[in-house]
């Protein structure tokens, strides 16, 4: 049996990248990607002068202006972005057919049946997005996803660099779980801060401590989840680099400059939701039969209900009418709301149309005839959306918030 040769790419701090090219002069500069300060953006990509002074992805912008008080906020171009990330999942797929695309900047890539060698193709990726595109990447080579994907994290961090690292780390075959051995258990996938507290209670600091423990005992504490760990510490990992994945959901949410506690302002962001997800449930020709309401109170709790309907849709009606009697049902008159979501999960590739065998004739006929009306004027305001913001359209009665 042929050894896999697997290769992780993920493009270093991406957005800022794209954003250098744009503005030069940001190139050496403290700068950060995401929302307003003012308010409660968040930071989405920094530069590493920036990450010197402590900034980091998913920071409150307020909180990063305060670590780093030269700071330059730098709102995001998302558009800008994906086309740039299309341009380099191109490159990938020029190399082989086999790239599974986790993110906008981040890919695994299955080179197996290519006759070089992991590293060399690895040089050539990382020379090609360098040269042709100018973007900043690392990469790390190993049998298999879990001992890539750790690989890459690892070489970034040996790099010790204060710009981007451009790192390659392979790990050769029959080498993985040495390699692994002396990581902090944190680095393996599934470890996250509860399951790490407990490993670390039962004496467990690194990888190798896992592996070290019986299988029978980690089953017993964690349950499947301990079978897993057992197997990912000992660095097997035999998933397929898999080039199509069906979107397992569409949703959409919005966090509100101030916490908001009018129920009317409440129930008309649901509605504009509903519709955004109605358009992302469209353009990729999907439908959906649960939907999902998510709620975050000022403290920063969490909850969330779902709601499963009798046939998969992509009406805007009919999921805003699912959840606001999932909103009605969880929300507190007069409670102060962070933010609102709403998803549709269970997706079919055919939304529901109206069957014979549901109604007489003449109402079919008709309830056909109203669909396609609606159909066609879906497609204008998906289209009007598209080229002018959502906010183009409203509904009568509602007001702008």
């Amino acid at each position: 049996m042929n050894v896999r040769k697997i290769i992780h790419l993920d493009l270093d701090a991406f957005f800022c990248a794209v954003e250098e090219q744009r503005d030069p002069s940001l190139r050496g500069k403290p700068f950060a990607v995401g929302g307003s300060p003012t308010g409660r953006g968040v930071v989405a990509s920094c530069s590493y002068p920036a990450r010197q002074y402590g900034v980091h992805s998913a920071m409150p912008m307020a909180q990063a202006v305060r670590r780093c008080p030269q700071l330059v906020v730098v709102g995001s171009r998302h558009s800008d972005y994906g086309a740039v990330s299309r341009q380099v999942m191109t490159r990938l797929r020029a190399l082989t057919p086999q790239v599974e695309q986790l993110s906008i900047d981040e890919a695994f890539l299955d080179v197996s049946d290519l006759p070089q060698s992991a590293l060399e193709l690895a040089q050539q990726l990382q020379r090609t997005i360098n040269d042709e595109l100018d973007l900043p990447n690392s990469l790390g080579v190993a049998t298999n996803k879990l001992v890539a994907k750790i690989a890459n994290n690892v070489g970034k961090a040996r790099t010790g660099k204060a710009g981007p690292p451009n790192a390659i780390l392979v790990v050769p075959p029959g080498e993985e779980a040495d390699f692994l051995a002396p990581l902090p258990c944190e680095e393996l996938w599934g470890v996250g801060p509860k399951t790490a507290t407990k490993l670390h209670e039962l004496g467990m600091e690194t990888i190798g401590d896992i592996a070290r423990w019986p299988d029978t005992e980690l089953d017993r504490l964690f349950g499947k989840h301990g079978r897993d760990l057992a197997r990912r510490a000992k660095a097997i990992d035999d998933r397929p680099v898999v080039t199509h994945r069906e979107p397992k959901s569409v949703s959409q949410e919005s966090t509100f400059v101030r916490d908001v506690a009018d129920g009317q302002e409440l129930r008309q962001a649901l509605r504009r939701l509903a519709d955004g997800v109605e358009r992302r449930l469209k353009r990729r020709r999907m439908a959906g039969s649960t939907v999902k309401l998510k709620l975050r109170w000022a403290n920063f709790d969490t909850p969330t209900r779902q709601l499963t309907l009798r046939r998969p849709t992509d009406d805007a009606e009919q999921i805003y009418r699912a959840a606001l009697s999932l909103f009605e049902k969880l929300w507190v008159t007069g409670e102060a709301v962070r933010l609102l979501g709403v998803g549709v999960s269970g997706l079919d590739e055919r939304p529901y149309q109206p069957q014979l065998w549901d109604m007489e004739t003449d109402e079919f006929l008709h309830a056909e005839a109203l669909y396609e009306k609606e159909e066609k004027l879906r497609r204008v305001m998906n289209d009007l959306s598209d080229r002018f913001g959502e906010d183009v359209i409203r509904r009568g009665g509602e007001t702008k918030t």
